[in-house]
């Protein structure tokens, strides 16, 4: 078995690797995943089929964007730790540095009416691709009655009592574990593994960089992760004091990063929730622009927090300079949102084999992604109020408490790029980024017209 030091891959050329992928992660998870697939295991088949579900499996236990997790994890795999560095910082980087641009041109620029019109064409277009996230993740993920259910809970929840997401994926994951104990047939936990495809890999799974797992080894991942996730919201609550901005964020984001369960969209509407409401770093509006740039660079989509935490710290810059305090801010929620990933993936891999086989475990990954269905529906309802209509009025009831839109400031051009961008995708099976590059010109036609 090889020690951490061995390279199965000549390291130059993984990174190489790594970097070409970096700039391909169009598309969401699904599209991340299908790009490592066919990269890793079709084409240079430096890693097996089987192998490759498996590490995706242990992925998706976890909180945190799975598609940066599995390219630290395969990372890992072939060129041990610094290949898991590499693959996690690269996968990251190029959508990183672009959000960060984007974000500074809507900034300055926002008001134009170039940049207007592009948004006005880009924020409907990503109701469509909310949808087509709802509709995607059900096929999947609703696969019994009791899943249906538990969906149809979770939407309810968040949509007319407003519980907490953390306590909705914590609900989810607590059921599955009961449904599995008392009436497993209820939930058709996912198979286990899968055979393996296609021609076998050129590096055997057995030679895959492994360390024995120990308590010694744990503890130092631990503590070394855990120090460099925090020291730098320690040193800015120190420079810049506990209730700065930068505080405010670093801790928030943090937070966020633990409960990530099911992807971007389903962590989105806690973050949207908390970012207008709270702390008022955005608009829902600009919550909803947001997303539509992630969409449309390269990376996970949770890289949306980058432009909410640089839009809130340029509004609250306390004594810093207002660009300053957008990139000090920016640049701490990307740390402290993507750190964690690198060290539950140290942490775990070598106990992967075990959690693998944990049925329970299965049972209540099982529960949780049922979940994430009705919290996915609960953003689309969220950035359809906010985009397709200019007001809304919130109805209360005892505990029931729900935001209902005025039919009377609907917005007919909105609504008609939504169509137009859901044709598109669900007729005409466009990519999201050729979908989202159609509705922006379009924006930027009806902006110059003077439509929008």
């Amino acid at each position: 078995m090889p020690t951490p030091q061995q390279d199965l891959v000549p390291f130059r050329t993984a990174v190489r690797a790594w970097f070409a992928i970096s700039w391909q992660t169009f598309g969401g998870p699904a599209g991340q995943i299908a790009v490592m697939q066919r990269t890793l295991v079709d084409e240079k088949r430096w890693i097996g089929q089987g192998r490759f579900l498996h590490a995706l499996n242990y992925c998706m236990l976890l909180p945190g964007p799975e598609a940066q997790q599995l390219a630290v994890y395969t990372g890992w795999l072939l060129n041990g730790w610094r290949g898991g560095l590499a693959a996690g910082v690269l996968f990251v980087l190029p959508g990183m540095l672009a959000l960060l641009l984007l974000s500074a041109v809507y900034v300055a620029f926002g008001d134009t009416t170039v940049v207007a019109g592009l948004f006005a064409g880009l924020a409907p277009a990503v109701l469509a691709i909310v949808v087509q996230a709802v509709l995607r993740v059900g096929r999947r993920a609703l696969t019994s009655p009791a899943l249906i259910v538990l969906a149809v809970a979770a939407f309810l929840a968040l949509t007319l009592f407003g519980v907490p997401f953390p306590l909705v994926v914590l609900g989810a994951g607590v059921a599955g574990w009961l449904v599995h104990r008392y009436a497993p047939s209820w939930i058709a936990a996912p198979a286990a593994g899968s055979k393996a495809d296609g021609p076998a890999p050129l590096i055997p799974d057995d030679t895959l960089h492994a360390e024995r797992p120990s308590g010694r080894r744990a503890l130092r991942v631990l503590v070394l992760g855990l120090l460099a996730w925090s020291l730098p919201v320690v040193v800015v609550a120190l420079l810049t004091g506990a209730d700065s901005v930068f505080t405010q964020q670093g801790l928030f984001f943090s937070g966020s990063a633990l409960v990530t369960f099911g992807g971007a969209y389903a962590v989105l509407a806690y973050v949207a929730q908390q970012a207008v409401q709270t702390y008022a770093w955005v608009t829902p509006g600009e919550m909803t622009r947001g997303l539509a740039l992630a969409e449309t660079t390269p990376g996970p989509l949770i890289m949306v927090v980058q432009f909410v935490a640089f839009l809130g710290a340029y509004r609250n810059p306390g004594d810093l300079d207002p660009w300053a305090a957008a990139l000090l801010g920016a640049l701490l929620t990307t740390w402290v949102t993507f750190v964690p990933s690198f060290l539950f993936i140290f942490l775990g891999a070598p106990y992967v084999e075990r959690l693998r086989g944990n049925r329970t475990l299965s049972a209540a990954l099982t529960a949780i992604t049922a979940a994430v269905v009705g919290v996915i529906a609960n953003l689309a309802l969220y950035f359809t109020t906010h985009t397709l209509f200019g007001d809304s009025t919130t109805w209360t009831a005892g505990p029931l408490r729900l935001e209902v839109p005025d039919v009377a400031t609907l917005d007919l051009v909105a609504l008609g790029v939504a169509i137009l961008a859901a044709l598109l995708l669900f007729v005409a099976r466009w990519s999201v980024l050729r979908t989202l590059g159609v509705c922006a010109v379009l924006g930027l036609a009806l902006g110059l017209a003077g439509l929008v």
